[in-house]
């Protein structure tokens, strides 16, 4: 069984920064690519960040350079640190773990959190 808890969200003004994190509960965390999906009210949820067990990254276009992603394989622990903050960044963040190679899809993240709430004011 498989538990993603992510923390961290909250209300912060443009331009600001926030770090979210998601604390896996999980044998073999390094194996997982785990991925930050966001989903905005009336919005589909869409591809935000992700980062394979070898550590390579890939971002959405749109927090390309405002965003990273981290990894603690110690702690089984995700981070996506997010600066430059913009209004159209509010969204509920999700955390998803994947133990397919090369995941391109929500489909293919097995493994979900609960999701944290990011609210930019303009």
């Amino acid at each position: 069984q498989v538990q993603l808890v992510e923390s961290g969200g909250g209300l912060v003004q443009a331009g600001g920064s926030l770090r979210l994190s998601c604390a896996a509960s999980v044998h073999y965390f390094s194996s997982y690519t785990m991925g930050l999906f966001r989903q905005a009210p009336g919005k589909e949820r869409e591809f935000v960040a992700r980062i394979r067990w070898s550590g390579s990254t890939d971002y959405a276009d749109s927090v390309k350079g405002r965003f990273t992603i981290s990894r603690d394989n110690a702690k089984n622990t995700v981070y996506l640190q997010m600066n430059t903050l913009k209004p159209e960044d509010t969204a509920v963040y999700y955390c998803a773990a994947s133990l397919v190679a090369d995941p391109k899809s929500l489909t293919e993240f097995a493994y979900w959190g609960q999701g944290t709430q990011v609210t930019v004011s303009s």
